[in-house]
């Protein structure tokens, strides 16, 4: 029975690391989208975060999240001082686990979709705190920019958006929905694909 669970236990730390090196590449390929400031890009690196969460489980999922970030660090040095890495791996998280959760009760493609939809409204809620009081003012404290300029590069997208509750609402939230949109629907839509690697934790 041990040797079982070793044999387990590394099957699932050669999975985290294979899924983590793919959601690091997939991080490579970005797209900007019209109604957010340039630095807010869309990746698809949460799709094997999400797979290897219904199949592992929430911890495995954390664990991509950390280990995609830091080989992404490692094959591209941040642009951020790392500020905008440790709230992509928080952000993900928050998508993550909710719908690792829900899925652990109910394994299937419904499940799956309640879980994701779970996920996508905490991360929205999550990722709109985090940027309007911890992100946000800490990257402008860290590169010395006042907090009206970045607020202007919000205003070049969207005159609407004026000051920082404004940009959270119309570029931040929104960005973060639309995300939760695209990883899930991509998620829905290999699920049959990748549904034998889903049972194989059952």
């Amino acid at each position: 029975m041990e040797q079982k669970k070793n044999k387990i236990g590394i099957r699932q730390i050669t999975q985290i690391g294979l899924l983590a090196a793919i959601a690091a590449l997939l991080m490579w390929f970005e797209l900007p989208l019209p109604f957010a400031p340039p630095f807010y890009k869309i990746d698809l690196g949460d799709v094997p975060a999400m797979i290897g969460t219904f199949s592992m489980g929430p911890v495995a999922g954390v664990l991509i999240q950390l280990v995609k970030i830091l080989l992404k660090l490692i094959m591209k040095s941040s642009t951020t001082l790392g500020i905008g890495d440790v709230a992509s791996f928080m952000i993900g998280c928050a998508f993550c686990v909710p719908a690792g959760l829900i899925y652990r009760k109910k394994k299937s493609r419904k499940g799956a979709f309640i879980g994701m939809a779970l996920g996508t409204v905490v991360m929205t809620a999550f990722g709109a705190f985090l940027n309007a009081f911890v992100l946000l003012p800490t990257y402008a404290k860290a590169f010395e920019v006042p907090m009206e300029e970045l607020i202007s590069l919000g205003t070049a997208v969207n005159a609407s958006i004026t000051n920082l509750s404004s940009f959270v609402m119309l570029a931040v939230v929104p960005f973060n929905l639309v995300k939760g949109i695209i990883v899930s629907s991509v998620v829905l839509l290999i699920y049959k694909k990748v549904r034998v690697l889903l049972r194989t934790q059952g």
